[in-house]
C-alpha cells in the first residue's frame, strides 16, 4: 500500500504537505509527519483517512490499498 500512496501522489505532482491540506477538505486532519508514516508503512491507516485520502486522489480505496488499478 505505501508504494502506491507515493505514486499516486507524485502521479497527480503533490507534496505530502499539500496533500494533507487536501485531506482537510474532507474533515481529515493529519500532519505531514503522520502522512509521512503512511507512505513508509510505518504506520496504519484509517479507514476514515483511507476513505478521505481516495477522494483527494480522484481514486478507489481499493487501488489505494494495491487490490485493484481501477481509478474509479
Amino acid at each position: 500500500m505505501q508504494n502506491n500512496l507515493r505514486k499516486i501522489r507524485l502521479s497527480m505532482n503533490l507534496s505530502q504537505k499539500e496533500v494533507c491540506c487536501e485531506l482537510q477538505k474532507y474533515g481529515c486532519y493529519i500532519e505531514r509527519s503522520t502522512y509521512t508514516k503512511y507512505e513508509s508503512g510505518s504506520r496504519n491507516i484509517s479507514c476514515e483517512n483511507l476513505c478521505a485520502l481516495a477522494k483527494v486522489f480522484k481514486t478507489t480505496t481499493d487501488n489505494i490499498l494495491g487490490i485493484s488499478n481501477t481509478k474509479e
